[in-house]
């Protein structure tokens, strides 16, 4: 089941769920309701197979929110979900805030809306408040009580969403609701991807979802919503099958499953080693050989001396940046294979920020414009329409951050590229954001290139990432 949105949120948002119910897909589509008429006819406007009734239904919602007594609120439920079975709707009642409502109470106003043709009734920890322990003995008792199918929706409040999303499926619930890296009001709902792995890894359940496609699902989410996943995020985050440390690398080297408790690829992720103050020498010369260089034990030794000496100092090491430390070690001058011959960026109030590039990559000429939110967004999109067709170069994800105080402060760009199945970190620093987000770019790119010509990689040809 897909709930698409509340069609009483916005004509927009009706749109996108009339849109969502006729892409025949295999999913119930269903739209979010208040007890309220008018949201149910909007819903059916849009086609939904299903509504998902919301009843307030603790003394605290009741009293302050709605201003309505116990039986008044049971009577509204009870007539709405008449009204919307009328039309033809599967229709699963909420009971919300319902962990803070009284057991007998609850108890009731489940009878109420099976009586009344609820297909499914949903018990909602809307606060967060419950333990894993705490639920599961409350869907023990609800269970046994309760005919129709019954379901769990957890809130994150305090950090147990999925654990209390997987208990009460222990103790009997059939369904349960979580979102795509687990968005949502305030600290979000549960995650879809922790108890999908938790309950396939774990419990051994067998689930409809190609689970491979994960990460990939997670990032088109991120990018759409322009929520960013934190990197600790389990299964989805930037460092979930990161490792950096000495003894973690060399044993993940040996044996994966030492440190990871599946192996990347079944999410759609990839291993990523990093350089930094905790990495091993293990580790570095796995990467350094990865990206193609040979060096000798006494230029090693610079090199991952060099490492240390920056992480001691709060520096995070990139890809790019143990790529010029070999090569200043090894006496390498880097070929730049792209290069910015010209910027020019417009921008101001009541104009569209507008940037022009000239680039020269692999000895031709490139011409390009484009449009943004702002000036850096239009000359990053600018580089991407130049190099398109030419690399299959992308912007991964970019992060800025002041290193100075003051309104000429020097600013970090920090940016990651993906070549196929290799990400690549590099960065810019400058005194003006524009360009040190393009020489982040430039950097990037010329690692990359500079790597695939050193290891015979070629584009989209799959290889291990670093």
């Amino acid at each position: 089941m897909i709930e698409a949105g509340m069609a009483i949120g916005s004509p927009g948002e009706m749109d996108a769920i009339k849109k969502i119910a006729n892409l025949g897909l295999k999913a119930e589509i269903c739209s979010g309701c208040r007890c309220v008429t008018e949201d149910i006819d909007l819903s059916l406007k849009c086609d939904v197979d299903s509504i998902h009734l919301i009843i307030p239904t603790s003394k605290l919602h009741q009293e302050h929110r709605l201003g309505k007594t116990e039986g008044e609120v049971a009577d509204l439920a009870v007539s709405r979900i008449e009204y919307a079975k009328a039309h033809g709707l599967v229709l699963e009642a909420s009971a919300e805030d319902g962990t803070r409502a009284e057991l007998g109470y609850l108890l009731k106003m489940f009878k109420a809306c099976e009586e009344a043709g609820a297909d499914r009734v949903c018990l909602c920890d809307t606060v967060g408040i419950m333990t894993p322990e705490r639920i599961f003995n409350l869907f023990r008792e609800l269970r046994p009580r309760v005919n129709v199918a019954l379901s769990v929706h957890c809130h994150d409040d305090l950090g147990m969403a999925v654990a209390n999303s997987v208990a009460a499926l222990r103790a009997g619930a059939d369904e349960f609701h979580a979102t795509i890296n687990g968005i949502g009001e305030r600290a979000g709902n549960a995650s879809l991807e922790e108890i999908a792995l938790v309950l396939s890894q774990l419990y051994k359940v067998h689930l409809p979802l190609k689970l491979e496609k994960t990460y990939e699902i997670s990032r088109l989410v991120s990018r759409t919503t322009k929520v960013l996943v934190q990197p600790n995020k389990a299964i989805v985050g930037e460092n979930a099958f990161t490792h950096e440390s000495g003894i973690h690398t060399h044993g993940v080297l040996k044996m994966p499953l030492t440190y990871e408790p599946f192996l990347p690829e079944a999410v759609g992720r990839k291993r990523r080693l990093v350089a930094g103050k905790h990495a091993g020498s293990y580790a570095i010369k796995v990467m350094l050989e990865e990206m193609g260089y040979r060096t000798s034990e006494d230029q090693f030794k610079e090199i991952f001396s060099e490492v240390k000496r920056l992480g001691d100092m709060g520096k995070r090491v990139t890809d790019s940046d143990l790529i010029t430390i070999t090569e200043n070690v090894m006496g390498i001058a880097a070929e730049k294979k792209a290069s910015l011959e010209e910027l020019t960026v417009v921008s101001g109030n009541k104009i569209t920020p507008t940037a022009s590039v000239r680039l020269i990559v692999n000895g031709k000429e490139y011409l390009e414009s484009g449009l943004g939110v702002g000036p850096v967004d239009a000359a990053v999109n600018a580089i991407r329409k130049a190099i398109t067709g030419v690399t299959d170069i992308q912007l991964e994800k970019y992060e800025v951050e002041a290193i100075t105080g003051g309104t000429d402060a020097v600013v970090n760009v920090l940016v990651h590229l993906r070549g196929g199945d290799r990400i690549v970190a590099a960065r810019g620093v400058s005194g003006d954001i524009v360009k040190a987000s393009i020489d982040a770019m430039l950097t990037g790119m010329n690692k990359l290139m500079a790597i695939r010509e050193r290891t015979g990689e070629r584009q989209n040809e799959k290889s291990r990432i670093i």
